[in-house]
């Protein structure tokens, strides 16, 4: 079993909170404010979601001690390689779900378990496709939905997941946000 340890989740996200929770492991939730989720500009796509996952980690140090351990994490998606973050407002949410729209794209989350002795960084990434969604759908998921906390502007689990995703290459719960089976993986072999 995962060796006893003060673990925080180092997100305000309840979709995080609900997946590590599944894991029935005990946490607490401590949000950082100031975090800056930028990287740089010559990253590679497939590295920037572990890079900020780490740079979030890296505001938790000073918490670190003999028995605490801290997750940080963060998701992208990237379409055509190009990074689609968060949507800004509506028209940015529907431009990247027009962007979605018949296509396979990436959703990359990446994952930093840090103690006082040992910091693990690694990323899972989960091919999504799309069918091909009409302007009506769109529309309706963005204004009953109001996707602007999520990465690409859509959450698997709601509306637009069960109308729209044809196909899933991947962890399910990655693209949700956090891809606990890997977390379980390493939390058990590293930890």
């Amino acid at each position: 079993m995962i060796k006893q340890y003060n673990i925080i989740l180092g997100s305000g996200s309840p979709r995080r909170k609900e997946l590590l929770s599944g894991l029935d492991l005990h946490f607490r939730v401590l949000v950082r404010e100031g975090i800056k989720e930028t990287y740089p500009q010559d990253l590679p796509a497939k590295e920037v979601a572990r890079y900020i996952a780490e740079e979030k980690a890296s505001a938790y140090t000073d918490l670190l001690s003999g028995d605490t351990m801290v997750i940080t994490a963060d998701t992208i998606v990237v379409c055509d390689d190009t990074i689609l973050g968060k949507p800004h407002d509506i028209n940015d949410a529907v431009r990247m779900l027009k962007m979605l729209s018949g296509k396979t794209h990436q959703v990359i989350t990446g994952v930093c378990i840090s103690t006082k002795e040992k910091k693990k960084v690694f990323s899972v990434n989960t091919n999504v496709t799309f069918k091909r969604l009409q302007d009506t759908e769109i529309d309706y998921y963005i204004s009953k939905y109001k996707p602007f906390d999520k990465a690409g502007a859509y959450g698997i689990q709601e509306w637009i997941g069960h109308v729209g995703v044809e196909h899933l290459d991947g962890s399910y719960f990655n693209v949700m946000g956090l891809p606990v089976q890997r977390i379980y993986q390493t939390l058990t072999e590293e930890f």
